[in-house]
């Protein structure tokens, strides 16, 4: 979905469909949703060697979200091709020049170019309308569960702390020496869950979506495909751009996506919000939190 104009009608619709497809057809699926610019360039045939399936499980593929065939369902990412956005030729040379400047030169505007690349591609991927209905949903919740594991768990416990500037009820889990399912055990459908994981997902945090789904708690996944299964349970999903060089995925989108999604909460907020911010900072400075320069 991310680095296309492509209607996100679209492939969101693929996403709700896919619990319903094939194993083959899904996997043609997975591939055009985690890869969408490839479709407008591709014949059905490179798509499904791509996706190691047959041609015609592409096509089975493309009717079943209501198109007639392949090359029905591949215009509209024609269009977003033609009718994109303009390159970025000023940026491309500057990255060429650092790619030249010695041995760590390329690595160095192989990670720039990733960066900027990753926050493109994510925030062309999500609306004003998304962000502003997630922020409402988590602004109405009673508690807020903030869940990563791995390198996620500093992301989740960042936001968390973050949050907590204004507001009471933001939970970092898993707690120390608790697991996340315990830590969800008495919540319900008046809490939410923010879930962060990508490939390969923890299962953890898998089990724990699952678990708060059954119990009726709201649901907001940052992942890094529609097609990750905690995007899938969610009531808010936003598909996360992790691409990097290294062994790593980066942090850096789901980073500015989190802290995004928290100014629009306290947007969404009641006046008190900022009163609350400022009596916090108000009284760090009066026990001495933070340093001062001698006059």
């Amino acid at each position: 979905m991310n680095g296309t104009n492509v209607s996100n009608t679209i492939l969101d619709r693929l996403a709700g469909e896919l619990s319903e497809l094939t194993p083959e057809a899904r996997k043609a699926a997975t591939y055009v949703l985690e890869n969408p610019r490839d479709v407008g360039v591709s014949t059905v045939r490179e798509i499904a060697q791509a996706a190691n399936v047959k041609p015609n499980t592409v096509v089975r593929m493309a009717r079943q979200v209501g198109f007639e065939g392949y090359e029905d369902f591949r215009e509209p990412f024609r269009d977003a091709i033609r009718n994109g956005a303009a390159d970025f030729p000023d940026r491309a040379r500057w990255l060429q020049d650092i790619s030249k400047s010695g041995d760590l030169g390329g690595l160095y505007a192989d990670m720039v170019r990733d960066v900027m690349t990753n926050i493109e591609e994510t925030f062309a991927g999500i609306s004003t309308e998304d962000m502003k209905v997630a922020a409402e949903a988590i602004w109405d919740a009673r508690r807020v569960f903030t869940l990563g594991v791995g390198v996620n768990n500093s992301v989740a416990r960042n936001f968390t702390y973050l949050a907590s500037t204004g507001m009471t009820e933001f939970h970092a889990i898993p707690r120390p020496g608790s697991t996340p399912v315990d830590d969800l055990a008495w919540a319900d459908g008046n809490d939410m869950l923010i879930a962060v994981t990508c490939k390969p997902y923890r299962s953890e945090v898998v089990e724990a979506v699952e678990i708060a789904q059954e119990q009726g708690m709201t649901i907001v996944a940052l992942s890094d495909s529609p097609a990750s299964p905690i995007i899938r349970m969610a009531d808010h999903g936003f598909v996360v751009s992790v691409e990097t060089p290294q062994f790593f995925p980066s942090s850096v989108s789901i980073i500015a996506l989190l802290e995004t999604l928290l100014s629009f909460v306290i947007a969404v907020a009641s006046d008190e919000i900022p009163e609350r911010v400022e009596t916090f900072h108000k009284r760090r400075h009066q026990l001495g939190l933070y340093h001062q320069e001698d006059t």
